[in-house]
C-alpha cells in the first residue's frame, strides 16, 4: 500500500494510508544501507510503500519514493549526524524572535541557504510582536529591510494575541509547509492560534540560558481545516550545513548569485581575489555586511550556534 508519512517518532512513522486510515510503521533494516547516512532514512513528508503485517495493528516501509525536495540539518556536536527534518514541501516557516530567545541572523541566513539548495520558498515569521518595544521595533525594521530587499517575504505576528494570524493562514492555504525555528521562539502557540483544536503543548522559556525547552520532540503532519498541510518541528538550536559544496554556497546568497558572473575570475570565492565583484558591493552597502559575514563562517565551516 502508498502511504504519506504524518509522523515521526525516531523508530516508528505514522502513515496516512491511501485507504485513509493511519498505520504503526517501522523500517525494513535494508533501508540503512542504502547509502542513506541520515539518522532517519524516512522523514514527515516522504511518501512509502508499507505492508501491513498479517494479524498485527503494525506495517512495515519496504519502500521510499524519490524525494521532490527536503530540508536537511547536521547537529554541530555529532558532525557526522544528519537528519532531514521534511519532505516533499512547497514552502518553509522560519519562526524568528528577536528576544526570548533571541534568533541571530546567522542562524536565519544557514536556514535560508538549506531552502535555496533545495529550491523550497523561504517566509520569516517574526513572534511575539506583543513584546517589542520601541527600540525592539527599530530592529525588527532592520532585520526586515535585510530579507526583503532580497526577495524573503518577511510577516510580523502575535500568536498570543492574534496580531496577522489571518495573514499566516492565508500563507499556508492549500500548501504544504514546514514551520520551523529555536525552541521557544512560540511554533507551538502559533499553530494553537492557527488551528486551536489541536491544543499542542507549549513550553517556557528557560532562566537560566534564555533559550526554550523543547516541548515538540518528533516531527507532525497536520491537516489544515481551511485546505493544506502543516508539519511542526522539535526546535533547532544550531543548524549544521549539509551537502553544499563550497564552489556552490555563493548561488545559494541571492544578492550573489546576482552578481558573480562580473567577476574578474570565473573561480572567485569572494574572499580576497582582485576584482571581485562580490566584496565591492558589500563595501558599497549593496550586500548587507551581516549576510556577507554568515557566508564566510558557512564557507569556513564556523560554528553554527550563532
Amino acid at each position: 500500500m502508498r502511504g504519506l508519512v504524518t509522523k515521526s517518532t525516531g523508530s516508528w512513522y505514522q502513515v496516512l494510508g491511501e485507504d485513509d486510515k493511519r498505520y504503526d510503521c517501522r523500517i525494513k533494516g535494508k533501508f540503512r544501507t542504502k547509502g542513506i547516512k541520515t539518522t532517519n532514512p524516512v522523514a514527515v513528508g516522504d511518501w512509502v510503500h508499507f505492508d501491513v503485517e498479517p494479524d498485527q495493528e503494525s506495517a512495515v516501509i519496504h519502500e521510499l519514493e524519490p524525494r521532490r525536495n527536503y530540508i536537511i540539518r547536521k547537529s554541530v556536536n555529532l558532525s557526522k549526524q544528519t537528519q532531514i527534518i521534511g519532505a516533499n514541501l512547497d514552502q518553509a516557516f522560519l519562526v524568528v524572535t528577536l528576544a526570548s530567545p533571541p534568533t541571530s541572523l546567522g542562524f536565519i541566513d544557514r536556514f535560508l541557504v538549506t531552502t535555496e539548495a533545495y529550491g523550497i520558498p523561504a517566509v520569516i515569521i517574526f513572534n511575539k510582536l506583543d513584546l517589542f518595544s520601541d527600540e525592539g521595533l527599530e530592529i525588527l525594521a532592520d532585520y526586515k529591510a535585510i530579507y526583503e530587499h532580497i526577495g524573503y517575504p518577511c510577516f510580523e505576528v502575535s500568536a498570543l494575541t492574534g496580531t496577522n494570524i489571518d495573514v499566516v493562514k492565508q500563507l499556508l492555504k492549500d500548501k504544504i509547509t514546514l514551520v520551523s525555528g529555536h525552541s521557544g521562539v512560540g511554533k507551538s502557540t502559533l499553530i494553537n492560534a492557527i488551528v486551536p483544536e489541536y491544543g499542542l503543548k507549549t513550553g517556557e522559556i528557560s532562566d537560566w540560558s534564555d533559550k526554550g525547552k523543547h516541548t515538540t520532540t518528533f516531527a507532525e503532519m497536520f491537516d489544515l481545516p481551511f485546505g493544506g498541510k502543516l508539519i511542526d518541528t522539535p526546535g533547532i538550536r544550531e543548524l549544521g550545513i549539509v551537502d553544499i559544496e563550497k564552489q556552490e554556497l555563493s548561488h545559494f546568497f541571492p544578492e550573489m548569485r546576482a552578481l558573480m558572473n562580473q567577476c574578474r575570475f570565473h573561480n572567485c570565492r569572494h574572499i580576497n581575489e582582485p576584482g571581485c565583484v562580490i566584496m565591492e558591493a558589500v563595501e558599497e552597502g549593496q550586500i548587507e555586511s551581516s549576510r556577507y559575514d554568515s557566508y564566510l563562517s558557512i564557507y569556513h565551516n564556523e560554528d553554527s550556534r550563532s
